[in-house]
């Protein structure tokens, strides 16, 4: 996977995103679609965060010389539990 494919796949997840929280707005009183889109806005925020380490792994790999492409997608519990 390229930088640029995981840019599109990250501008793909923040427009869903920002449409995910207009639409929370609007479902305050559907307690059924508040659920759902409430946990599909949770794993779209997982989602981003895996994209963005991953970029971030290869963009350093890049920069010491390495082969960016060895990079791998780290799991949800890993990303989400990183100690900044």
């Amino acid at each position: 996977m390229s930088d640029e494919s995981i840019a599109a796949r990250i501008d793909r997840l923040v427009t869903e995103e920002k449409e995910l929280r207009a639409r929370e707005q609007q479902d305050r009183g559907d307690d059924d679609s508040l659920e759902a889109d409430t946990g599909r806005l949770r794993a779209v925020e997982v989602e981003l965060d895996r994209c963005w380490d991953l970029l971030r792994q290869r963009r350093a790999k890049e920069e010491f010389g390495q082969d960016p492409d060895d990079a791998e997608a780290r799991g949800a519990g890993t990303v989400e539990n990183y100690k900044q």
